[in-house]
């Protein structure tokens, strides 16, 4: 096995559990390690720190994987921790009895970096983000089936953190029969048809289940909008289960509007207005109206993939949260999110006061949020928790 060297001063974080070895922490590597490699990891006196996959292509050189010198990485290990995933949301979290659409893993925060596994109904979404997981696709796939069995299982590893980290994308069935065109899944009451193999993400926004449920009392007899709304999430919780006098929702891929009025009609709600456009300018042809709304719901994409995008990311924001605000009613609700991981709570917050500053609105946050339980948070790796919502009210 081939050894990375820490360079001195750089352990601390990886003794207390980070998962995640950057170029700029390495000192030296003995040996030839080709990418997807077991190697183990040495601070600079030689002391062990942990084992874990290397890298030669990712700025995340090593992905470490376990931190006991003698446990190998084998199915054994998977089938452990995939247990632990499983137990998490199906008896701790009980979310069954709700959902049939969840995260099953969640890479970081369940101790499995660069593992992702959906569920959508019987079938489970797998996304490979880490050559080293690619490379062991076979053992992992074997536990993922022992741990769930009876679940159809497809890939979807093409996202641009593949491309990055040298996978070969691969979109496909792995195991079980192909899904359908549209696989049907329910939300505490609430349905949704998902496309697993064209989809966003793998096919449905999961991580703000929970914030669709906290948003239901902020709709009740208000007038509605939902920005960047995709397959129709909020629009349709906002609609069925929270009693909005009107909802309008907002989406700039035709082929997610689309769906999202399969989805409506799915629900019986009938009455919801989807527009096709691009935010921004349908937001400034709102104002132009003259419409307001007593709720606005922001979900926009992420808008920074770097930490050198941050600054044009920021600008982004401001105004789309500065009009969203001036389209809402004196005392109204404001829903605004971000997903960059580069964007932290603090830079956001001050976002939103500089965009209310400019029209001199008034901000109160009432609620801060952050993904949905099923996507935990690792203490040791802060960076897990990356989505921020904001419930505020705006004078």
């Amino acid at each position: 096995m081939s050894t990375v060297f820490l360079k001195r001063g750089r352990a601390k974080p990886f003794f207390y559990g980070h998962p995640w070895v950057f170029s700029g922490s390495v000192a030296r590597v003995e040996g030839q390690p080709a990418d997807g490699d077991l190697v183990a990891v040495l601070d600079d006196r030689g002391q062990f720190v942990a084992k874990g996959f290397f890298n030669a292509k990712s700025q995340i050189r090593v992905r470490l994987a376990t931190w006991n010198p003698d446990e190998a990485i084998d199915e054994a290990y998977f089938e452990r921790r995939l247990r632990l995933a499983v137990e998490l949301r199906e008896h701790t979290l009980a979310l069954p009895a709700h959902t049939d659409a969840y995260r099953l893993v969640y890479s970081e925060g369940d101790g499995l970096p660069g593992l992702i596994v959906d569920r959508y109904a019987d079938w489970l979404v797998v996304q490979l983000l880490s050559i080293g997981l690619a490379r062991r696709k076979d053992m992992l796939l074997a536990a993922l089936a022992r741990v769930c069995p009876r679940r159809a299982i497809f890939e979807r590893s093409d996202s641009d953190v593949a491309d990055k980290e040298g996978i070969e994308p691969h979109v496909g069935t792995l195991a079980g029969p192909e899904p359908p065109d549209l696989v049907p899944v329910t939300m505490h009451g609430v349905r949704f048809l998902v496309d697993i193999r064209r989809g966003q993400k793998t096919g449905l926004f999961l991580d703000h289940r929970a914030n669709y449920l906290a948003m239901l009392p902020f709709a009740d007899g208000r007038r509605v909008l939902d920005c960047f709304t995709y397959t129709g999430g909020f629009a349709l919780f906002a609609r069925v289960l929270g009693h909005a006098a009107s909802v309008t929702a907002i989406e700039l891929s035709e082929a997610a509007i689309a769906l999202a009025r399969q989805n409506a009609e799915l629900n019986g709600a009938h009455d919801i207005e989807f527009r096709q456009g691009d935010v921004f300018a349908e937001l400034r042809r709102l104002r132009a109206d003259g419409q307001t709304f007593g709720l606005v719901i922001l979900d926009p994409p992420k808008f920074a993939r770097s930490a050198a995008d941050v600054h044009n990311a920021l600008r982004g924001y401001k105004d789309i949260n500065l009009v969203a605000m001036q389209c809402l009613d004196s005392g109204g609700i404001l829903i605004t999110s971000s997903c960059s991981q580069h964007v932290d709570d603090a830079t956001f917050g001050a976002m939103l006061n500089d965009a209310a500053g400019d029209i001199g609105r008034e901000v109160q946050v009432i609620e801060r949020r952050s993904q949905a339980p099923d996507h935990p948070v690792s203490v040791a790796c802060p960076e897990s928790r990356y989505l921020k919502c904001l419930l505020c009210r705006v004078l």
